[in-house]
């Protein structure tokens, strides 16, 4: 099997672009990286859009969200190798066969990019704020910091960590991630179920305008299309695993891929329902937020919230470090090396820290990205690629499920990106930047 984006005159031999990546992955490492790249900040939001939504209409986005995506994710995973000996390791890859080797680039890479940035951009603003609370509650008497200090500190990690070479070399941190993804949102919807109720709670809709409300509404779907956002990185997970025609890589691959929505259910599900049913309308765009005791339980699980988003957003980087670093070759003649990887990561690093530290909208951030990007790689794209290359027969299940996805998945994109993105501006207004 070969890479459909090798290149014999690549001068980067010790990079993945050239042999494909290291193709010795086990099924299980596709469920912990799976894990780590859906199930990260957008599990502590589900209460929150489920507030806008209510019961009824709440639990059937989650319901529908989980299915369509788990849909999506097989197909992408059928498709890793729909030509005999080629292997797409790249989102962009397939969307070149698809599509062709011009356009298919302009219609993936931008929302693909869209999805690792903004992860990672998210993902710097929920450590930081995690971390704050956590030292508040374990250190009452130390000196209040900014939360601007707290997310800086936070993305310091990663200048040392984005040097980790590949996917594989982050397999201990995404293990660790996916854990920590597990054990916090049990702490999170148990913690909220022991709890109880609060006082006078309210399960009726938010009191607020009928315009500000539709856009509420907008953003809480892009909330939930956020909570499934690792399709982008399905592809370079598929690529280490290894294939031969008598097993393909799509075998093991699914096994992890269903192991991972298994994980997927019992964290996303438990928390939305059990933290809407004790908060109702009141509920915080982070559950953690509103459970005060006991106060040690509550610092542990926003000490693995940081730790689980340090491996989320090593999951989502690894792409686009690939990406500008054979950019920097082929179009810039940067020669190959550590100097490289240095420079590059360090400032890709930094670029997502500021914007972290300058936008810290957390739950109009999920919205905006979650519909801008995360509902095309994830809900629609998967299904336009299939009808492309599949082409199965009008009107048969498989070219009606399609479009069920296609149609669905660009309402979700276009109503919760206006409505992430005009709660930025309506919070923006309130809020002191750098305080």
């Amino acid at each position: 099997m070969v890479s459909a984006s090798a290149s014999k005159e690549d001068p980067l031999e010790d990079q993945w672009m050239v042999k494909g990546p290291p193709r010795n992955a086990k099924w299980w490492y596709s469920t912990f990286h799976i894990v780590t790249a859906m199930v990260g900040a957008g599990v502590l939001s589900l209460p929150y859009a489920m507030a806008y939504l209510g019961w009824g209409p709440g639990t059937m986005v989650m319901v529908l969200s989980w299915c369509i995506t788990l849909n999506q994710m097989w197909q992408m995973i059928q498709l890793h190798e729909c030509v005999p000996g080629v292997r797409f390791d790249r989102y962009y890859d397939l969307a070149q066969h698809a599509f062709g080797p011009k356009l298919g680039p302009w219609i993936v890479l931008p929302q693909q990019l869209i999805v690792q940035v903004g992860c990672n951009i998210v993902y710097m603003v929920t450590g930081g704020k995690c971390l704050k609370k956590f030292m508040e509650i374990t250190c009452t008497n130390c000196t209040r910091l900014r939360q601007s200090y707290w997310i800086c500190i936070f993305g310091s990690t990663h200048f040392l960590l984005s040097q980790l070479p590949n996917f594989n070399s982050v397999s201990g941190v995404s293990l660790a991630a996916a854990i920590m993804s597990l054990s916090y949102s049990a702490i999170a919807w148990v913690g909220c179920l022991s709890k109880g109720r609060i006082e006078n709670v309210s399960y009726g809709y938010k009191k607020t305008s009928g315009a500000d409300y539709m856009f509420r509404v907008f953003n809480a779907l892009g909330q939930i299309s956020f909570a499934y956002a690792g399709h982008a990185v399905v592809l370079e997970i598929q690529a280490t695993v290894p294939s031969t025609p008598e097993k393909p890589s799509k075998v093991p691959m699914w096994k992890g891929a269903v192991w991972a929505y298994f994980v997927n259910a019992i964290c996303y599900f438990p928390v939305a329902l059990i933290g809407y049913w004790a908060f109702g309308q009141d509920v915080a765009d982070n559950v953690l937020v509103g459970l005060e005791r006991p106060s040690w339980l509550i610092a542990a699980a926003n000490l693995m919230v940081v730790i689980h988003v340090i491996g989320s957003y090593q999951v989502f980087a690894m792409p686009v470090f690939d990406l500008l670093e054979k950019t920097m070759v082929k179009k810039f003649n940067f020669p190959p090396g550590i100097l490289l990887r240095i420079l590059v990561r360090s400032i890709y690093v930094a670029f997502t820290l500021f914007v972290g530290v300058t936008f810290p909208f957390f739950g109009d951030l999920l919205g905006f990205f979650g519909g801008f990007g995360f509902a095309p790689t994830s809900y629609f794209l998967p299904s336009i690629i299939w009808l492309v290359i599949k082409k199965p027969r009008r009107f048969s299940i498989s070219w009606f499920i399609n479009w069920v996805c296609i149609y669905v998945g660009a309402f979700i994109m276009l109503a919760s990106t206006i409505g992430g993105f005009r709660n930025i501006i309506a919070d923006s207004s309130s809020y002191e930047f750098y305080s």
